[in-house]
């Protein structure tokens, strides 16, 4: 199933978040099987499955490593990703890496996004949100001809 939905979240002191349920068992099969939380694009931070990351990593394998940005690119995502495990309450604690690369405060959102999920400063998701809900219809037609030629 994808990942949807969004969802208002508290950084305690400690640096852990409290995954929503429906977004645990999404990522999860109930064991104690890591979760990788990574850089995202847009200086979010990304939250994988173990499957998803891996495939993740199967198709940045056919990037050509003969590139210096995608060796770049590279670099920093696996530099940055970590393997990580929620406690018994759920709760998942991110890497101070990460934190500061999403500039994460407090209040956070948490957004399910097909494959994994966001994890945002909750006013950096507020002004995504105000930024380009109007343009919708217009996202939704760049995507669909993606589809298309991909195809």
């Amino acid at each position: 199933m994808p990942l949807t939905g969004t969802f208002e979240r508290t950084l305690d002191d400690k640096q852990r978040l409290a995954l929503p349920k429906s977004i645990r068992d999404e990522l999860s099969t109930g064991e104690t099987i890591p979760l990788y939380a990574a850089p995202g694009n847009d200086r979010c931070v990304a939250l994988y499955s173990q499957q998803a990351f891996q495939e993740l990593a199967d198709r940045l394998t056919q990037l050509s490593a003969a590139r210096s940005d995608v060796r770049n690119y590279l670099r920093l995502f696996y530099s940055q990703a970590e393997a990580i495990e929620s406690d018994k309450q759920g709760r998942i604690r991110l890497p101070a890496r990460l934190i500061q690369f999403a500039e994460l405060e407090t209040q956070l959102v948490l957004v399910g996004v097909r494959d994994h999920a966001e994890i945002w400063p909750k006013h950096r998701w507020e002004e995504l949100m105000n930024t380009h809900a109007a343009d919708f219809d217009q996202l939704t037609l760049a995507a669909m001809q993606s589809f298309e030629i991909s195809s």
